[in-house]
């Protein structure tokens, strides 16, 4: 609801005919076969039930309708570190809660997933890129008032957070570039046709 209340704030792209509706990923309430393209970014991870919300997926496309799909493909390096500086200076539940967004499927059950739900086609991308990002010790603590975990970091006392900023730093001072860091982050993109 809170992504779609900003979503809903933005001027809509020229030409864009948007409609933006809050649904339940296994049962969307929305006609079969009244769509030519699904695309879910960075949410798989996040449905108990994946290949029911694939079966959904593919309920709602038209015949050789395409699907599109992207998660993460690992932990990676940032979440890593700021998941390892919450579990020593918060506490292990709110590390994990922070690196669920990260509880990302194999490639094997990827693909698994979208094979079971009766996609044809489906291919399993890897997309690398480089995240650049500003001082680390400045940046995290800015990141995770945006978190799931930002009532919990908020607690904390100011050198708290201090001395967690500056952990996530340490650790990722192997990727210093000029005044931020540099790191490998790796994305897997299904795509697939019904």
């Amino acid at each position: 609801a809170g992504m779609l209340a900003v979503a809903r704030s933005q001027p809509a792209p020229s030409g864009a005919a948007i409609t933006w509706v809050e649904r339940n990923a296994l049962d969307t309430g929305l006609p079969a076969r009244s769509f030519d393209v699904v695309l879910c970014q960075q949410g798989l991870q996040f449905f108990p039930d994946k290949t029911g919300a694939l079966r959904e997926m593919r309920r709602v496309l038209v015949p050789r309708g395409r699907l599109a799909i992207s998660v993460w493909r690992s932990t990676g390096v940032y979440n890593s570190a700021v998941g390892n500086a919450l579990n020593q200076h918060v506490s292990v539940d709110v590390g994990s809660r922070f690196c669920a967004s990260r509880d990302v499927p194999s490639d094997e059950d990827l693909r698994r997933f979208a094979v079971t739900a009766g996609f044809q086609d489906v291919m399993l991308h890897l997309q690398r890129t480089m995240v650049r990002l500003p001082s680390p010790q400045d940046f995290v603590l800015c990141h995770l008032a945006a978190t799931p975990v930002a009532s919990d970091v908020k607690a904390m006392s100011e050198a708290a957070r201090a001395a967690l900023g500056c952990d996530v730093a340490r650790q990722l001072s192997a990727y210093n570039e000029d005044d931020g860091v540099a790191f490998p982050e790796e994305v897997n993109v299904v795509t697939a046709m019904t």
